[in-house]
């Protein structure tokens, strides 16, 4: 290929904003791309190691901060479209290059002389008088050369690089076999099969079995917003069943069997760790987040769950009761069940009916909401613009417009599931914000990516408040990458410690509960009625329903995290493994072949190895966050321009203990959590997020 036909070879910059140029790259573009990006990154190390001036600040961390620059501009296109526009030669590229990056990567880590300038530059800190940022990038560069092996000697280097590689090699596999293994699951059921679910579900499934070209039938299949209003909904008890055992029994066997993948992942984390001097991984990967210990996580997650359980248990008897006298029988409740009742439980208490209520989630209006709430809090606007290329017809690209005019970046929203998509919902970015070494400013472009319920022949894609809740998360998390204001990528936007990073995206959640709020975007799709005020209060007195048990659910997966990244010796039964795991939290007797970890991309193919718990942390912060708004107003510019200036757009920069401190006023407490979720309406003066002072 010439040099000059390839995007990646320069500068974006034949598209608005120096936008990704999609509609120019090809598949062919991205392998030699990378292997210059390695090549360049390698020559500009060299050059770092064979500067002959002495090691310098300017010379050393920020010119090692700028080496990937080439290679990033390729990885940040091909990562984030390999889980949202895959197919099969992505995915056998990504496994062919993944050892080429982690060799890549290991070896700058393990360079004897770039280590020695870093070293010394460290060692002669307070010689620079460094800026905060500055500060932080140095001991961000620092800790990342001594936690990937710098220390190292002999032998150990060479073991340490060869376990790297084949880490890499297999959380890059686990995630392929959960996406590829989702393809494969259709389940035909015909007009006799659809007793109680919804007319959105229905036409779905006809939709998606017209077009295999099976007229007549319905086609279901595992991906979320399908599997979740089935479970939901669906009068028939053996096939909630069925569906909740294929659900659960993903990758588990067959060509996509992820249990033996799962355990020589943890296996070589705690390998590596031990390496490394940890006795696990958790202890490895917690020293640098808030939390800082694997006590602090239990600590943490035992005190909710002391919190929570009395609440749960009288959840579950409620709904046991409940369910039985429907049914004129004694129900003992399976997991499958749970959505079901609950959701009829929920509505009779409540009038709570998420059907009744998706007419006034149309999407365009949900957008409309949603990027109203930036602009009613910070001053932000939206506005669309085709001429920016797209990865794929569902995603639409956006300028985002500050409140002085001035251009703040890109965001692509990419909403409905498709098969080259991975289940779930992300944030991403193609471009990262910073300023250059000669002054440029680089705004960053993001992404937000769903799985939303899709438009039908009758009807656009109406969302349940749950989806609502959803986009609203998302959308926080690219606030927080577009509103960075940072000298550095690599302290820019989301570029924080684990535990902090959810907090901007759950504390957006806070809002869906609020009138003010839907008030100004929620809109029946064919009348334009706004929803009425009736079903305002169902969606907010309603909002503590099943707040036990969610609490229970994610503290399951809290600590299946950190009992597969604190193993001292290989795990032999992952099932067993589980379900002792979680036994403190089970509400369900266990279930025969149902494994989380094996399709738990979050921690063996994501950045959340030994850091779930976090998803809690900030649920903690986020609560209390929220009610310092609730004081003020949910709308006071005051009280978002602190948040915005402390917490969004800061990134890395700073400890986030100092960031929350300086918005809050003061440590964080459960209590806000505890009384917004219905479990205390009195302060206990607990503290089980400990910052540091």
């Amino acid at each position: 290929m010439i040099q000059a036909q390839n995007p990646f070879f320069q500068e974006f910059n034949t598209a608005p904003h120096g936008a990704a140029p999609f509609d120019k790259i090809t598949f062919a573009d991205y392998e030699p791309a990378i292997d210059r990006g390695i090549r360049l990154g390698l020559e500009a190390v060299d050059a770092i190691v064979n500067n002959p001036e002495a090691p310098t600040f300017e010379n050393t961390i920020v010119a090692l901060e700028h080496a990937d620059t080439d290679l990033n501009r390729v990885l940040m296109v091909f990562d984030p479209l390999l889980s949202a526009l895959s197919d099969d030669n992505m995915m056998e590229l990504s496994m062919k290059i993944t050892p080429r990056l982690s060799d890549y990567s290991t070896s700058i880590s393990l360079n004897e002389g770039l280590w020695k300038r870093v070293k010394a530059v460290y060692d002669n800190r307070a010689d620079y008088n460094l800026a905060k940022e500055d500060s932080m990038l140095l001991k961000r560069t620092y800790d990342s050369f001594v936690r990937n092996g710098a220390l190292l000697e002999g032998k150990n280097r060479e073991t340490y690089s060869q376990l790297s590689s084949r880490l890499s090699e297999l959380t890059t596999l686990f995630g392929q076999n959960v996406l590829k293994e989702m393809n494969t699951y259709e389940i035909w059921l015909g007009a006799d099969d659809l007793a109680g679910l919804p007319e959105s579900s229905v036409e779905a499934a006809a939709l998606a079995a017209r077009e295999k070209g099976r007229d007549g039938e319905y086609l279901f299949t595992l991906a979320q917003p399908v599997y979740m209003a089935f479970m939901k909904y669906s009068d028939r008890r053996d096939l909630r069943e069925k569906m909740y055992r294929l659900y659960t029994g993903r990758n588990i066997k067959g060509d996509y069997n992820n249990l033996p993948i799962m355990k020589e992942i943890a296996e070589t984390r705690m390998k590596i760790a031990n390496l490394l001097g940890y006795p696990t991984y958790a202890h490895y990967a917690l020293e640098k987040t808030m939390a800082k210990t694997p006590d602090k996580v239990y600590e943490l997650l035992n005190s909710l769950r002391d919190a929570y359980l009395p609440a749960q248990k009288a959840e579950f008897k409620e709904l046991a009761d409940y369910a039985s006298s429907i049914e004129g029988k004694t129900i003992d409740l399976k997991p499958w069940d749970y959505s079901y009742y609950a959701n009829k439980l929920k509505n009779a208490k409540y009038a709570y009916d998420e059907e009744k209520l998706r007419p006034y989630f149309e999407l365009n209006n949900v957008i409309d909401g949603v990027f109203g709430l930036a602009t009613r809090l910070y001053g932000v606007t939206f506005k669309k613009n085709p001429e920016i290329p797209v990865y794929h017809p569902d995603v639409t690209a956006f300028d985002v417009i500050d409140n002085d005019g001035s251009f703040l970046g890109v965001i692509y929203t990419d909403f409905f599931p498709r098969e080259s998509k991975r289940p779930g919902a992300w944030m991403t970015e193609f471009k990262s914000e910073e300023i250059t070494p000669d002054g440029k400013v680089i705004r960053p472009h993001v992404s937000i990516v769903m799985n939303f319920t899709k438009p039908t022949g009758s009807k656009p894609s109406l969302l349940t408040p749950y989806e609502v809740e959803t986009f609203l998360h998302e959308f926080g998390h690219g606030l927080h990458g577009l509103l960075a204001n940072t000298k550095y990528a690599s302290l820019s936007g989301t570029n924080v410690l684990r535990d902090f990073v959810e907090l901007p995206s759950q504390f957006n959640e806070n809002y869906l509960t609020e009138k003010e709020f839907l008030d100004g975007f929620a809109r029946h799709y064919e009348t334009g009625e706004a929803i009425p005020s009736e079903l305002v209060g169902q969606i907010i007195s309603s909002s503590q329903f099943g707040a036990a048990y969610a609490c229970l659910r994610q503290l399951n997966f809290g600590l299946i995290d950190m009992a597969w990244h604190s193993i001292t010796a290989p795990v032999n039964d992952p099932e067993k493994f589980e379900q002792e795991a979680g036994a403190s939290v089970a509400m369900f007797d266990p279930i025969a072949g149902s494994v989380t970890g094996s399709t738990f991309s979050h921690i063996f193919a994501g950045g959340y190895a030994a850091g779930y718990y976090s998803y809690k942390w900030a649920e903690v912060l986020d609560a209390d966050a929220f009610a310092h708004f609730k004081e003020n107003g949910i709308f006071d510019r005051k009280t978002a321009e602190s948040f915005r200036q402390n917490i969004l757009s800061r990134g890395g920069t700073e400890n986030p203990d100092e960031l929350y401190r300086r918005f809050r006023g003061k440590d964080a407490s459960i209590d806000a959590l505890l009384q917004r979720d219905g479990i205390s309406q009195k302060p206990s003066g607990k503290l089980p997020v400990p910052m540091d002072k």
